[in-house]
């Protein structure tokens, strides 16, 4: 009898561990698919810019050193992007991601600022459906932003909870990055207005 009720606290013990772990996976899992709906986005976006630059160097000639700018700082925060695909818990590569997503938006903001300039620029056709596709893909990226957070929370809050905390550790799930803007300008949308 003491066998037995041995043997039964022992699979208890280890359905129980199934059990964290299972859930831990499932966590993990949706962090992943909550990045990969922001690289869509990302890509859409990524995938808009070479048409932008493209459509506003005939007019913006004197400015090459920007547009050349905009398409460096797209390369690098796709090449980014690219590393988080792999493992969105990964803090480092979520870091990275950030602060290239950060320069690439910094770099925008002084495309769009520089092409205010440029009146036949602004009553472009093919520019300002480019900017309106951006705008939308702006407002996309924000949604999956906060759906990843959500992800991310959700996924944290288990794997720092006790006891599941002792499985994440001896497993290991790491730790998640929250995608967060590291500076208030970063914040600001970016801006692809082109009425006068």
């Amino acid at each position: 009898m003491t066998t037995w009720i041995v043997i039964g606290a022992i699979v208890a013990v280890i359905a129980w561990i199934i059990m964290i772990y299972n859930g831990l996976v499932a966590l993990r899992n949706r962090v992943k698919n909550a990045f990969s709906q922001i690289d869509v986005q990302l890509q859409r976006r990524y995938d808009l810019i070479p048409n932008l630059v493209e459509t506003a160097k005939g007019y913006m000639q004197h400015e090459r050193e920007t547009l050349e700018a905009v398409i460096q700082a797209r390369n690098a925060a796709q090449a980014a992007s690219r590393r988080v695909e792999g493992d969105p818990a990964d803090p480092a590569a979520m870091r990275d991601l950030m602060g290239a997503e950060a320069a690439l938006g910094g770099m925008l903001t002084r495309f769009f600022a520089l092409a205010e300039a440029y009146p036949d620029l602004k009553a472009n056709q093919n520019m300002a459906l480019l900017q309106e596709e951006l705008a939308s893909t702006e407002n996309r990226i924000a949604f999956s932003r906060q759906a990843y957070n959500d992800a991310v929370t959700a996924y944290n809050i288990k794997r720092e909870s006790f006891p599941d905390a002792i499985i994440a550790n001896n497993f290991g799930f790491k730790h998640a990055e929250q995608w967060e803007m590291e500076d208030t300008a970063a914040r600001a949308p970016v801006k692809v207005s082109f009425t006068s």
